[in-house]
């Protein structure tokens, strides 16, 4: 009996290899003829500040679900930066429903720190003898066999156009095959995500029938390092915030009043530097207070298997932050990351002169345990106990007769963190479609992750539908996303198409 066990086993096994095998050649042979669609959709600009791109993003968008049978709506916002909507008719009544959610904005760019001619007209490369990337014809991307390693370099390659063309081409897939999902397939797709999403809310509360379903998967962020499928139940939020400090009410000259008017970028250096110490680690008292990681908690953590070496090498830094034990125990915490600062110009900009005023911006992410308003609120009781008399706006000439130390603390958006349970009925069904044997490993156990580092409005939809959730991230770890050089591996829209039709296909519980 056990011998009669162990051969079925086999047999499935080998069964589910070869459907697998026969899978990845029908990826392969969809995506190839996709990645023009890929490429066109990577060539339109998208950066949220700039409504009329963000339309042009929408319209495509429009169209491309529309020419796979989906039914399609634009949903305007005030700020004219639409979402889209599309559901794929004909589910059998009773049919479990999930809405997945994608964005289609991206970062701000700065061309110049491009290694190409526009972050937004895609290349293909390929890395020389040299390890160097070399940007080679687009035509390579149609060769077969399809080099994994190729990868295409544009803003919003990975973060998150890339998740929206691999689902599409799982759609693709699965008409070829003469079947539909086995799942009510709802999409929303966010134009505004890059920006905290500040129509979200307003436009699900508008439209709850439009979006109701049994849970939601977001498809966003990176794959573990190892490249093996991944899971994460939960997301860290954010509150953004700008610190600015002010110095004399005009810039002066450095040779006449240097050592003489304070400067406001020093002491701005100072007062950043005042809220962590040299491992990292926050000092503003009750910072970290809520989040207590057991031991139960501490073994998931370490379960993802990380390399912390590797990752610190691929990283180029010597030593991590000491905030955690590990690279995952570290994104369990509140941050405070200093994400950009200004003061007068550098380079052929730069002036003898002692600046009138220095910026900095920060992002804090935040957990379920610290809410991001309070953090703020013990940052900006720091400022204060450091000497500082804080303003709403530019000092008045009293206020600068007054008082020695001026700044002003502002608070931008806020998103809050969420958690979800792996054991809910949708990550046990993310969890089983993930299992399925693929080409690429047969018998891989995906990684689970307790809750990934970024931060995605997941707490709108919590909020808006009380729907359960998961995200199932698709892209190359080292894919530069929100910096220079944003890019895809192309081995990584093959798996990740692969992932979607693995989602599309697997039942969902009743």
């Amino acid at each position: 009996m056990r011998h009669s066990i162990v051969s079925l086993a086999t047999a499935l096994l080998i069964g589910h290899a070869a459907v697998a095998g026969t899978l990845i050649e029908e990826v392969t042979r969809h995506s190839q003829r996709n990645f023009p669609e890929f490429l066109d959709f990577l060539a339109i600009d998208n950066v949220a500040a700039v409504p009329q791109d963000i339309r042009r993003n929408a319209a495509y968008l429009e169209q491309s679900f529309r020419r796979r049978g989906f039914e399609v709506r634009l949903l305007d916002n005030p700020a004219g930066r639409p979402a889209v909507f599309a559901r794929l008719p004909g589910a059998p009544a009773g049919t479990p429903t999930l809405l997945f959610y994608i964005h289609f904005d991206g970062q701000p760019v700065i061309p110049a720190e491009w290694s190409q001619p526009s972050p937004f007209e895609p290349v293909v490369k390929r890395r020389d003898a040299a390890g160097q990337w070399q940007i080679v014809p687009r035509k390579t991307l149609f060769d077969s066999p399809l080099d994994p390693e190729l990868r295409v370099f544009a803003r919003s390659a990975s973060d998150d156009k890339a998740p929206i063309l691999m689902l599409l081409t799982a759609i693709d897939v699965l008409t070829s095959q003469g079947k539909r999902p086995a799942i009510d397939v709802k999409l929303i797709l966010d134009g505004e995500e890059e920006i905290s999403s500040p129509s979200l809310e307003g436009m699900v509360q508008a439209n709850r029938e439009l979006f109701a379903a049994d849970a939601f998967v977001i498809l966003d962020g990176p794959l573990h390092d190892s490249g093996r499928p991944t899971l994460a139940f939960g997301n860290r939020g954010i509150a953004q915030a700008t610190l600015t400090v002010y110095g004399p009410r005009d810039p002066v000259h450095s040779g006449h009043f240097g050592n003489y008017v304070p400067n406001p970028a020093q002491r701005l250096a100072a007062l950043l530097a005042s809220m962590k110490d040299d491992d990292g680690r926050i000092v503003i008292p009750g910072y970290y207070d809520g989040v207590e990681l057991s031991p139960a908690d501490r073994q998931v953590l370490a379960s993802t298997g990380d390399d912390d070496v590797a990752l610190r090498k691929r990283l180029g830094i010597a030593q991590a932050d000491k905030v955690g034990g590990n690279y995952r125990e570290a994104t369990q915490y509140p941050s405070l990351n200093v994400r950009g600062m200004a003061s007068a110009g550098v380079g052929d900009e730069a002036a003898n002169i002692v600046p009138s005023e220095a910026v900095a911006e920060l992002d804090l992410r935040t957990t379920p345990e610290t809410d991001g308003r309070r953090l703020y609120g013990l940052i900006r009781q720091h400022i204060e106990k450091r000497g500082y008399h804080l303003v709403e706006g530019a000092p008045t000439d009293d206020e600068r007769a007054r008082f020695d130390k001026l700044a002003s603390f502002r608070l931008g958006e806020v998103q809050a963190a969420v958690r979800t349970s792996m054991d809910s009925t949708v990550g046990r069904w993310a969890i089983a479609a993930q299992k399925a044997p693929t080409a690429a490993d047969p018998g891989a156990e995906p990684v689970r992750i307790r809750m990934m580092g970024g931060t995605v409005p997941t707490d709108v939809l919590v909020d808006a539908l009380g729907l359960p959730f998961v995200l199932a991230p698709t892209v190359n770890a080292d894919n530069n996303q929100h910096a220079r050089d944003e890019n895809l591996r192309i081995g990584n829209f093959i798996s990740g198409t692969e992932t979607i039709y693995r989602l599309l296909t697997t039942p969902y519980p009743k």
